[in-house]
């Protein structure tokens, strides 16, 4: 998932710095969603093309990328108001960063959910919490992950404030 949504980043980036200067500010963001959806359709049509397996996993989870925020709001914000290479790099660096967050939610509801990570078991004779492998305990795992970001936050804004 990780992947495809980086290579409908990469792709909307390119062609919407490309062309974004000559698009009108009404049609602007209509534009910008056949764009992505392009390069959707380019990815699910690989998808099925070539893993079947992987496409079955997935189903209408790719699709979804079309109304991904992350992607029009770089299209919008990043892309249409700066050069090509910037717009690049501002695409490999958000679908990295996408990719990672993904695995990171993954590896905690994987770890707390079946107590195993790549099928090794690690939580030994802990129980697993079944809530992490159903849809909902992806929205408690995201809930701790920003809950751990805006305490570390704090307190490392509290701890260079001391020290001034």
């Amino acid at each position: 998932m990780g992947l495809a949504t980086t290579f409908v980043l990469l792709g909307s980036n390119i062609v919407i710095s490309l062309i974004g200067k000559l698009i009108p500010s009404k049609v602007r963001i209509p534009c910008y969603i056949v764009v992505i959806a392009t390069f959707v359709t380019i990815v699910d049509l690989l998808i099925q093309a070539f893993s079947p397996a992987l496409n079955k996993s997935l189903g209408i989870f790719i699709p979804l990328i079309v109304v991904n925020c992350i992607i029009l709001g770089r299209a919008e914000a990043f892309a249409s108001r700066n050069k090509l290479w910037h717009s690049i790099l501002d695409a490999l660096g958000m679908g990295i960063g996408f990719t990672l967050a993904l695995f990171l939610l993954s590896a905690i509801r994987e770890i707390l959910g079946s107590g195993t990570i790549f099928g090794i078991a690690i939580a030994g004779n802990m129980p697993p919490i079944l809530i992490f492998v159903l849809p909902p305990g992806a929205f408690a795992a995201l809930g701790f992950i920003v809950a751990a970001v805006i305490y570390f936050t704090k307190k490392n804004a509290e701890k260079n404030k001391g020290a001034k």
